[in-house]
């Protein structure tokens, strides 16, 4: 059975080339810490580049082999988004990112396709570079953080980023970058990740729907990584909300569960129950694979987890494992995994 991941990141080469000739790459520099992992500096934040976020593209194909990943939608990782740098900084590190991305779909167009990262602190940059990376290079369309240096996408300053992304029919994939919402309270126990990544994602949908985006953008294709957060458990709530209070109804003429069935969702949920939930409340053809490759957060073997997976049946795996993104992002082919010998 074919497999097509949406969510999958890549470090680029040529930021090790650089820092690991004790250079800084546009400023960003590598250190190991006590425990010997590997370090990014990126201004006053720091990111863990896990042992796989160094693999060369080979390496990472024979991985998606033994994974039965056919396909990567390749992402930059989040740690370097860059929003809370210099413009020019984050154009540069954009700019350099997307070229490798470019390149590896180039190099092999049956293993990988793309997504641009995007220098969001400044929108006519930002669209400058979704427009480049899709017009240019064959990137699918952007993955971005849920907030800008704490600016949610309500804020009338990026229409005009979803009205380009959505001309050019750009995917953009919400996924968060740094500290997240959860942060603010504690960074004990892993919860800025387990529980903050899932709050920030369920803010970005309500921040799209209540602030009137998706009325004004209709054609606009977004998706969710980790199964769209708290969403679909807590849409209950948002339509009593928009029921009983006239400014949850400022740019809203239907309630938020109308919307539901507007985005996208990637199946890492961790959970079965979670899964078959999601499935019932936006329907099967929204939601699509997502691994979290090279993180430790990810399902460790994503492909067969969701093929043994009980409650759902053969045609609802294959719909998430390829027919969604086939349809949505256009790419088509047969599987090219290599067959393990028996």
């Amino acid at each position: 059975m074919r497999s097509i991941d949406i969510h999958a990141h890549v470090t680029p080469q040529c930021l090790f080339r650089v820092v690991d000739s004790g250079e800084s790459w546009h400023g960003i520099r590598l250190e190991r810490d006590a425990q010997g992992q590997e370090v990014l500096l990126v201004g006053p934040q720091r990111s863990i580049i896990p042992p796989k976020g160094r693999w060369s593209p080979e390496q990472r194909m024979a991985d998606m082999d033994s994974l039965g990943v056919d396909v990567q939608v390749v992402s930059t990782f989040s740690g370097i988004y860059n929003y809370h740098l210099k413009a020019e900084i984050a154009i540069a590190t954009s700019r350099e990112a997307n070229d490798e991305v470019a390149e590896m779909v180039r190099t092999w167009p049956h293993r990988f396709a793309g997504l641009a990262t995007l220098p969001m602190q400044d929108i006519g940059a930002a669209i400058a570079e979704l427009e480049r990376g899709v017009t240019q290079l064959g990137l699918k369309g952007a993955m971005i953080d849920d907030t800008v240096n704490g600016r949610t996408y309500d804020e009338p300053e990026f229409l005009p980023f979803f009205q380009a992304a959505e001309q050019m029919g750009a995917l953009l994939f919400y996924h968060q970058g740094g500290p997240t919402v959860v942060s603010q309270r504690t960074n004990r126990y892993h919860l800025p990740n387990t529980v903050g990544n899932l709050v920030d994602r369920t803010l970005t949908f309500a921040a799209l729907v209540f602030g009137g985006v998706m009325d004004k953008c209709p054609d606009l294709k977004v998706c969710f990584a980790h199964g769209g957060g708290y969403t679909c458990f807590g849409i209950g709530r948002m339509d009593r909300g928009w029921q009983v209070r006239s400014d949850a109804r400022l740019n809203l003429q239907q309630p938020p569960s109308a919307y539901l069935k507007r985005f996208y969702y990637d199946c890492l949920t961790h959970s079965e129950a979670a899964l078959r939930f999601l499935i019932d409340t936006v329907g099967v053809e929204r939601v699509v694979l997502g691994t979290d490759w090279p993180y430790d957060m990810a399902i460790d073997w994503p492909v067969s987890w969701v093929l043994g997976l009980g409650s759902l049946s053969a045609e609802e795996k294959e719909m998430i494992l390829w027919k969604n993104l086939e349809r949505l992002l256009g790419i088509y082919g047969q599987s090219v995994r290599r067959q393990p010998t028996p």
